[in-house]
């Protein structure tokens, strides 16, 4: 009840939950208010939103109903977002654990090899998945969270060298408890508010990274995506802007909503803001 009080003290945070709420409500009405497949023709091509009664958002350039995209497409980005984070959440943690508890040559080899993936800008490995495995929206999903982890190892691991010399975890190791209870009962759990924190920069960043590649072409055509629907009206953007520009709107204002609810998680978890 304490963190839940201390996140509502901030109207930003508010703010963010709501327009949060909003998108998940559009996701899961998008069959109520929408049925059938969204990518169906559905009208004459690039009516302007609102001409048309039928098409409040109006159609793109072969006649699909905007409106319709923009619904279903929250799922999309939800669901593209949300599990590529637990993807680099799992891996992450995992490897941060391991790597800071153990230290020595695990913690050395295992730092090599983040920082053999760090080398290269994310969005660059994340082409050459793509390339190699194809753009289906399942393949897609899991190379956005195999090139987003080492982030999350570094900070697990500083967190894990700053917390293994305890004295709850010297307890710990008095009673018997094994490495792996040490590791996932004791020390996680106090090292996992940052995490937490760093997991909404992951989401938001998940959701651009697919967008970016639709915007190539190089994302799976056969899904309602916001960044396909900014894609496909990048052929008409001087004449017909809204087409690029009402998915765009969409993306900003989900990655904006989940910046600020991760922000108020962070207010509301960090003791040094507690006392302000």
């Amino acid at each position: 009840m304490s963190f839940v009080k201390d996140y509502f003290r901030s109207p930003v945070a508010i703010l963010g939950l709501i327009l949060l709420l909003v998108i998940i409500a559009v996701a899961l009405s998008a069959n109520w208010f929408y049925p059938g497949n969204p990518l169906s023709l559905a009208g004459c091509p690039l009516q302007w939103p609102m001409d048309n009664p039928k098409f409040i958002l109006g159609t793109d350039q072969v006649g699909r109903n905007i409106a319709a995209q923009i619904f279903h497409g929250a799922r999309i980005s939800l669901f593209i977002g949300l599990i590529a984070t637990v993807i680099s959440i799992v891996i992450g943690i995992t490897v941060g654990a391991v790597s800071g508890f153990f230290g020595g040559f695990i913690d050395d080899m295992l730092m090599r090899i983040t920082e053999a993936f760090q080398i290269l800008p994310n969005f660059l490995l994340l082409l050459v998945a793509v390339a190699v495995f194809g753009s289906t929206i399942e393949i897609v999903v899991v190379s956005i969270g195999l090139v987003s982890w080492p982030p999350v190892a570094r900070l697990t691991r500083a967190e894990f060298l700053s917390l293994r010399n305890q004295e709850f975890v010297q307890a710990g190791r008095t009673l018997g408890m094994t490495n792996f209870r040490l590791i996932f009962s004791e020390i996680l759990p106090n090292a996992l508010p940052p995490v937490i924190m760093y997991a909404s920069v992951i989401l938001s960043t998940a959701i651009l990274m697919e967008s970016a590649l639709a915007f190539l072409n190089l994302s799976d055509p056969n899904v309602p995506s916001w960044g396909n629907l900014i894609g496909g009206g990048r052929t008409v953007l001087r004449a017909q802007w809204y087409v690029s520009a009402i998915p765009g709107l969409a993306i900003l204002f989900t990655v904006l909503s989940v910046s600020l609810v991760g922000q108020g998680i962070n207010d509301a978890l960090n003791p040094r803001l507690k006392r302000r």
